[in-house]
């Protein structure tokens, strides 16, 4: 008989007013995910080297109180993506901070989007939110960032899509073949950008306990099409640990 997975967070939450996801894969995405590859897990080692963590939109505009687009749940997670940056820095995988962002040309080349899902009192206040140099800009504080690490500017919900941003130029040009994504919205930017990565032939790791949404059942229906067909889904732990793994040789031959 088919069982869902419930992933647990191995790394203690902030008591913040709303807590991490109650994380309940359904059934039928690990049975079908079974189905076709015969196993949950798709990777068992990366190389670090083309490795990048993909922090997608953990900034002021998103997890402040009050800001036009909170999402109180994404101030949750900032330990467990703290942990993964740290384990990609030791092992010698890439951070790179992905930064959502608004400007007059998105209005235009994106004008649809503006016109019709966004009243104008809303769509005034993203707008002062997410323009470069704002505080809503701003990456999250919480979050450890250094100066190793990468800043992308994205201006769609994916990061990958045509006129989105520049990632994957700068990760072309750095050799790497596999992200891990955390940050948020699950169901909106992180899983855009997992699924236009995979089809763009990168290996995915999504990390069930390093991305947040609004609700728990929007939250476990992205990692259930995950987990069915773009990407391998992985608590924080699971990804620390597979990172420390797949250091291990070439920190020995180092020696």
């Amino acid at each position: 008989m088919a069982i869902g997975v419930s992933l647990a967070c191995p790394f203690p939450a902030q008591q913040q007013e709303r807590a991490m996801h109650k994380i309940e894969i359904p059934a039928y995405a690990t049975q079908r995910a079974m189905e076709r590859r015969g196993r949950i897990h798709l990777f068992d080692r990366i190389d670090p080297a083309k490795t990048a963590h993909i922090v997608v939109d953990l900034q002021n505009g998103f997890m402040a109180p009050g800001q036009p687009a909170e999402i109180a749940t994404a101030r949750e997670i900032v330990p467990n993506v703290n942990a993964i940056s740290t384990a990609c820095r030791q092992a010698g995988a890439l951070n790179v901070f992905i930064q959502n962002t608004i400007d007059a040309e998105t209005h235009s080349s994106w004008a649809n989007w503006f016109a019709y899902f966004s009243n104008p009192e809303r769509r005034k206040r993203m707008d002062a939110a997410f323009a470069e140099g704002s505080f809503g800009h701003q990456v999250w504080p919480g979050l450890e960032v250094t100066e190793d690490d990468l800043k992308v500017l994205k201006y769609r919900f994916g990061a990958f899509v045509d006129g989105s941003s520049g990632l994957h130029k700068e990760l072309q040009a750095r050799g790497v073949d596999t992200l891990i994504i955390t940050g948020t919205a699950t169901n909106v930017c992180c899983e855009s950008t997992a699924r236009d990565a995979m089809m763009m032939n990168y290996k995915v790791i999504f990390v069930s306990d390093g991305t947040a949404t609004f609700t728990d059942a929007e939250h476990n229906a992205t990692l259930a099409n995950m987990m069915t067909i773009f990407a391998d889904v992985m608590s924080t732990e699971e990804v620390v640990g597979l990172l420390e793994g797949s250091a291990k040789p070439a920190l020995v031959a180092a020696e």
